[in-house]
């Protein structure tokens, strides 16, 4: 086994000892799992620059990662089921289940919400994995090995991709504030800066002499490895490449071998040093967003075969990270870029082998190699609006010729979850960013809060696995009953109300074919890419107030008080105009009365129209409730959670009638 020692420097109760239900108290351990793996062993053969770094005396590479274990104090009350959390660039996610929410200033603490996992005796390990977080801040990250050429770190090209949503002097060389692949030389007189207004616009090389790897400080350029500062400064809104040459070279692959073998030893080491040893019968893969596509790219490299030939996961819950992979094994990767296009916008989409209509060529799926080799989990993957309007998501589910849906693999199923954004919303309606106080959104934000559906998810995967009962089936907009559709066609409704901005559709993302260069599987070498024509992009069809038919829709949307999307338009104070502000959803609340939309010219028929009062509001709610838990799309005890979700979507829609 790879883990030659689990290194365990903190270990104490979880929240002060409080018992959770019949499981009783828990505890949290945290510590770093160090690693030593062969690059010949034919289990990390798919590992990019492996066989580049440096060796111990067995020809082993070494790293090591965070790692954070929560378990029952007392074993026998463990439910036999290991959770594996991919942390999203550090933070835990697996709070999601709890109905809790990671404090970004805050990383350290896990806030324990209702308790739901603990409750039900899950064993929860969430495993560092990505090279490139700042591990000191309290996120979680991994020590990653070199890629060494002549005993030195690879030197290359790579391009960094920052779009602002406020005018700044400079620009750091990470999206994320992480570690930057930092210019190898200071005055590179080949590296390039581009621009571009949007996605698919033409790109304009800015002049070399106008910008420099330089910071600004007190109104002073100071030269800087890890900045971009531009005479004139960067503006909101615009695309800008900056292309140079680096000599940071990490083994980013590494983290997906960490993520696997730090769960295998979890599961399967019957070592003293192992906390979990002898509790764990089945093993679960959580990942959402970037983490999301860290597990897609997972399934792709065929990594749920441990060294020993063991299958590592039963199932996988893959949240919204819709058709995308991303840079989590390649050269120079850069796991949290999120801005179009990159490595991760590449192929594959789905889980079997299609066929693009243009070269006729096969296009390998994400179980392919896993086919081959075995070790199949099954998969849930649940994904909003948000995934689909960037132009990702149908892929997961329609052939690339956009003319057929395809049939769900007998290991998966995938559910659209109605009018919802990317990571859920809650009141007050606001249209700033609580991360960003300059990302600004032209309407409110999405307040649609999708925890019932989420979790349930997790249950109907547990007991497909553990019990042989067969989840829900998939819920997703099809081409064959016309409920999914071009993106244009959905904008044509929303420009029929007054209270909307509607989106430029030449200004979206598109998935198109990319060429990087002919070794572009481990490094790229075509540096913007050569873009052909893209792959089709499908949404949800709406109905006569915006909302989305397809998929799961939950009261918010069955039983509305507002259109709710997947969408926001960016706030012309961010520039971009025309595009959408990522990750974001919108509100767009109905006119409150008859009198209010007659005013408006709303054609959404009002709420007073559509409701007597809050007591009839809620009845609906109630019984779309019961309907959902009746299929199992949600759990029946969430019905009571559903309900009381609503109550507040009305007190914060609903104006108080003036005494």
């Amino acid at each position: 086994m790879s883990v030659t020692r689990f290194e365990i420097r903190t270990r104490e109760p979880l929240d002060g000892g409080a018992p959770f239900g019949d499981t009783g108290p828990y505890e949290r351990l945290d510590g770093v799992m160090h690693f030593a793996v062969d690059p010949a062993d034919p289990a990390n053969a798919r590992i990019v620059d492996l066989d580049h770094a440096a060796r111990d005396d067995q020809g082993r590479v070494a790293f090591e990662a965070d790692v954070t274990l929560l378990q029952p104090i007392d074993a026998a009350r463990a439910n036999g089921r290991l959770l594996a959390d991919v942390p999203n660039r550090g933070g835990r996610t697996f709070v999601a289940y709890n109905l809790a929410a990671r404090d970004a200033r805050h990383p350290d603490d896990i806030p324990s919400g209702d308790g739901f996992l603990m409750k039900h005796g899950w064993t929860i390990a969430s495993i560092g994995w990505q090279w490139d977080v700042v591990r000191s801040t309290g996120l979680m990250g991994l020590d990653a090995p070199v890629a060494l050429e002549d005993g030195h770190p690879i030197e290359g090209w790579v391009c960094i991709t920052q779009q602002l949503n406020a005018a700044a002097p400079e620009i750091l060389l990470s999206d994320r504030a992480h570690q930057p692949y930092e210019v190898a030389d200071l005055d590179q007189a080949d590296a390039r800066l581009l621009v571009r207004d949007y996605p698919d616009a033409p790109r304009r090389e800015i002049d070399r002499a106008r910008w420099r790897f330089a910071r600004v400080e007190d109104g002073r350029v100071v030269p800087d490895r890890a900045h971009v500062a531009l005479e004139g400064g960067f503006e909101p809104g615009r695309y800008y490449e900056v292309i140079y040459r680096t000599r940071t070279s990490p083994v980013v692959g590494a983290g997906l071998l960490a993520f696997r073998d730090a769960a295998a030893f979890l599961r399967y080491s019957t070592a003293a040093e192992n906390p979990a040893a002898g509790r764990i019968a089945h093993a679960f893969a959580l990942g959402i967003s970037q983490s999301g596509r860290f597990l897609r790219t997972f399934l792709q490299h065929d990594l749920n075969l441990d060294e020993s030939g063991r299958t590592v996961f039963d199932g996988f819950h893959i949240h919204i990270a819709g058709g995308r992979g991303g840079e989590f094994n390649h050269r120079y990767g850069q796991p949290s870029v999120t801005a179009p296009y990159g490595v991760g916008y590449r192929p594959p989409f789905t889980y079997e082998d299609t066929v693009d209509p243009r070269s006729e060529a096969t296009i390998p799926g994400l179980f392919t190699r896993l086919r081959a080799r075995g070790g199949v989990p099954k998969v849930i993957a649940t994904n909003t609006g948000t995934e689909y309007w960037r132009g990702d998501a149908a892929l997961l589910h329609i052939d690339p010729s956009g003319t057929r849906d395809l049939p769900d693999a007998p290991e998966t199923r995938a559910y659209f979850i109605a009018g919802a954004q990317h990571g859920g919303g809650q009141p007050p309606l606001s249209d700033r960013s609580p991360i960003d106080p300059a990302a600004r959104g032209a309407h409110r934000f999405n307040i649609t809060h999708y925890g019932p559906i989420f979790r349930a998810a997790l249950v109907n995967l547990e007991r497909w696995v553990c019990d042989g009962v067969e989840p829900p089936a998939s819920a997703l907009p099809r081409t064959a009953d016309r409920t999914a559709v071009p993106r244009e066609r959905v904008l044509d409704v929303f420009r029929t109300l007054p209270t909307a901005t509607v989106l430029d559709a030449t200004r979206l993302a598109t998935f198109p074919r990319f060429d990087f260069g002919p070794d572009s599987d481990q490094v790229a070498t075509i540096l913007p890419p050569i873009m052909e024509a893209p792959f089709p992009s499908y949404v949800s069809a709406v109905d006569a107030d915006g909302n989305e038919v397809a998929g799961v829709r939950l009261p918010d949307v069955a039983v509305p008080l507002a259109t709710l999307m997947g969408w926001n338009p960016r706030h012309p104070d961010t520039g971009g105009g025309g595009q959408t502000m990522p990750l974001t959803g919108s509100t767009v609340p109905f006119a409150a009365t008859s009198a209010e939309r007659a005013r408006t010219g709303d054609p959404r028929p009002s709420i007073e129209e559509r409701y007597l009062d809050r007591d009839e509001y809620l009845s609906r709610v109630l019984d779309e409730a019961e309907r959902l838990a009746a299929q199992r799309y949600i759990l029946e005890a969430d019905i009571e959670l559903v309900v009381r979700n609503a109550a507040l979507r009305w007190d914060a829609l609903v104006p108080t009638p003036a005494v």
